[in-house]
């Protein structure tokens, strides 16, 4: 019997079993994670489990989209579950006839329009008042007090552009969709939003300090 050996029979076993069996682990990982879509349709039939899943994906990322766009960090989180409970309601309707990210800030984006309706009704006829700002934890104050004063210094169709853009990170397709704008008013509206943005921060500072913080981005 031959028992020479060939460059194949040199590689150490441990090193052959280690190589065959990353590579299917990351395969059967990605294979693992379905796909939005595919979880609130099987929400929709009825699997609690799928919602679940989705609420952990995207409760940070909804919390941030309020967040960004309101003062009071409890009124943002508010709307954020409000956000959910309608994505609840709306299950046993849904169609994948657009990325399920896209239907959720549809749906954020009717409930923060409702909930300005509301707060200017109640300016107007019962003088209320914003609540007050609280930057968030990790974030100077002074420096997110500026940058709230410049966003709400921008057109607010740009704005809701840019911010959709640059911290939704949803693409400029997707964005068309969400706000019914052509693809190319999207394209422009964005660049014309980081332009103007950029010169706002860059123009010179204020003599006087901000004595009040901003109330609300609108967007």
């Amino acid at each position: 019997m031959d028992h020479r050996t060939t460059a194949d029979d040199t590689i150490p076993a441990t090193k052959a079993n280690s190589m065959d069996e990353s590579i299917p682990a990351v395969d059967r990982q990605s294979e693992a994670r379905e796909s939005d879509e595919q979880l609130m349709l099987a929400f929709a039939a009825g699997q609690t489990d799928a919602f679940t899943a989705l609420f952990v994906r995207y409760k940070q990322p909804l919390f941030g989209f309020f967040r960004r766009r309101l003062a009071d960090p409890a009124q943002a989180e508010e709307l954020a579950q409000e956000t959910f409970i309608a994505v609840l309601r709306s299950a046993a309707s849904y169609q994948p006839t657009a990325l399920f990210r896209t239907f959720l800030y549809a749906i954020a984006l009717k409930i923060l329009r409702a909930h300005r309706r509301k707060a200017a009704f109640r300016a107007t006829f019962f003088g209320e008042q914003p609540e007050g700002h609280d930057p968030a934890g990790h974030s100077d104050p002074v420096v997110d007090l500026f940058m709230r004063e410049a966003m709400a210094q921008l057109n607010k169709v740009d704005r809701e552009v840019l911010l959709l853009r640059e911290f939704e990170q949803l693409s400029y397709a997707e964005i068309a969709e969400l706000l019914e704008l052509p693809l190319n008013t999207v394209r422009s509206r964005l660049f014309r939003a980081r332009s103007a943005l950029h010169d706002l921060l860059l123009a010179p500072a204020p003599t006087r300090t901000p004595s009040a913080p901003a109330t609300e981005v609108r967007a």
